[in-house]
């Protein structure tokens, strides 16, 4: 599998971040993943996002879908969608193209200062696959990459790639803790993890691929930018053999 990581930053403009998915998303790749929220930048803490809500047949949804198909791929890309309360819409992923899958954000980032409970509603807690390009792939968003009992479910329902869109916010060990959670939960599966963040200086960048066996196969720095990995399932199947700690757990 071919897959493109676009670390760009959104904006509070969603007529001009709809615009740059078709700028941005090359074609030749299986997959091409933006980060959380592209389709509107959360602005600032506790501004309200409600206005910022589309449904899922909306603009942003329906535009990814065209770029998708224009292009001859898949693309991934984060929007708030409209929901039961009209005050909180919800952190979706959005997936078009040759798979088709959309993933409502479980763990809201009510960390480091933030609340993102008070202005998004968490999503159901049921993990979602698809299968694409003969490999399958688990969805998260940011504050997920946190909780490794979701990527645990992901490869139970399974996963051999964890995709992880992010708007991590910059600040002290945010970088090392991205790095280090991304990687972790790429050995305790043993599946790749590709992660990929909007860029400094309010967020980290630092979009990353891993290996099923730890090894950072890509990772960007802080500036904006796009970049290609290739994933192989024989590598997930070798590292399985290789450590079969999912076959030898005894929880």
């Amino acid at each position: 599998m071919q897959v493109t990581l676009v670390q760009e930053a959104s904006t509070l403009d969603p007529a001009e971040n709809r615009a740059r998915l078709a700028e941005l998303t090359p074609g030749g790749s299986d997959l091409v993943v933006f980060p959380e929220a592209f389709a509107r930048d959360f602005g600032e803490p506790g501004s309200d996002l409600s206005e910022a809500a589309e449904p899922l047949d909306g603009p942003f949804a329906t535009e990814v879908a065209k770029v998708a198909a224009e292009r001859g791929t898949t693309v991934l890309a984060g929007m708030f969608e409209r929901g039961a309360d009209p005050a909180r819409p919800v952190n979706t992923l959005v997936l078009r193209g040759a798979g088709t899958a959309d993933y409502r954000k479980i763990h809201l980032y009510d960390s480091f200062g933030y609340r993102e409970s008070d202005r998004v509603t968490a999503g159901p807690l049921t993990p979602v696959t698809v299968d694409l390009a003969g490999l399958t792939l688990g969805l998260m968003t940011c504050y997920d990459l946190r909780f490794p009992e979701l990527g645990r479910a992901l490869v139970a329902a399974g996963a051999e790639v964890l995709v992880v869109p992010a708007a991590w916010v910059a600040g002290p060990r945010k970088v090392d803790h991205w790095t280090t959670l991304a990687r972790a939960r790429a050995i305790e599966n043993t599946v790749y993890v590709v992660a990929v963040g909007q860029p400094g200086p309010r967020y980290t960048g630092h979009s990353i691929v891993v290996g099923p066996l730890g090894d950072v196969l890509l990772e960007a720095g802080e500036t904006a930018g796009t970049f290609s990995a290739t994933l192989d399932r024989d590598a997930v199947t070798e590292a399985r053999r290789t450590n079969p700690s999912l076959a030898n757990r005894r929880l």
